[in-house]
C-alpha cells in the first residue's frame, strides 16, 4: 500500500517526534493514502512554519504489519473515534498502547462540529450525525518505531 506524508522537508527515515500541537491521535508520524490530502498538509506546514518547501514523501507500507503490531482501526466516524480525538486534543492523551492508529481525519471542515461537541453543545450522537455528512480522508498515525519499520521510502515530490 502507498502512503504519503506531507511536510516542509524531505523525510527518508520517518520518526515519531513529539509535537507542540494537539493532534487527532496524539504523538505520531502521520500519513494518508490520499495524495491530495498530503499535498494540502505539505502546503499548510510550509506556510505555518514559514520555512522549507512543500514536500510529499511517498512510502510503501508493508500491510502484513497489520497482523504483527498493535492497531486501532476506525473505518468511519464513531463515538469511540470522537472520544479518542477529543481526549488527544484536549487532555493530551497519547494512546501509546497502539503502534498504529488508522481513521478519518478531523480536519478544518469538521472543527466547528468538534468544537461544539467539546464545549457540550452537541452530545456525541449529534456530533457523529453531523460529521457523517463530511467525506473525510484517512490518516495513519504511526506511533512506534516498530510500526515505522514497516515503511519503505520511495520518493519525495516537491509541490
Amino acid at each position: 500500500m502507498i502512503l504519503y506524508h506531507g511536510g516542509n522537508v524531505q523525510v527518508i527515515q520517518p520518526e515519531v517526534i513529539k509535537s507542540n500541537r494537539s493532534l487527532d491521535f496524539g504523538t505520531a508520524f502521520y500519513m494518508t493514502s490520499d495524495y491530495e490530502q498530503a499535498k494540502k498538509w505539505a502546503k499548510l506546514t510550509s506556510e505555518r512554519k514559514k520555512q522549507g518547501v512543500p514536500t510529499v514523501n511517498e512510502f510503501e507500507f508493508n500491510d502484513t504489519a497489520l497482523s504483527e503490531i498493535s492497531v486501532l482501526h476506525f473505518t468511519e466516524t464513531s463515538t469511540e473515534w470522537l472520544k479518542l480525538i477529543s481526549a488527544c486534543r484536549t487532555q493530551h492523551e497519547n494512546a501509546s498502547e497502539y503502534d498504529l492508529i488508522i481513521g478519518p481525519v478531523a480536519n478544518d471542515r469538521t472543527i466547528d462540529v468538534i468544537s461544539l461537541y467539546l464545549i457540550g453543545v452537541y452530545d456525541e450522537y449529534e456530533a457523529i450525525r453531523r460529521l457523517l455528512a463530511f467525506k473525510l480522508t484517512d490518516q495513519y498515525a504511526f506511533k512506534s518505531e516498530k510500526a515505522l519499520d514497516y515503511l519503505k521510502y520511495r520518493r519525495s515530490i516537491y509541490v
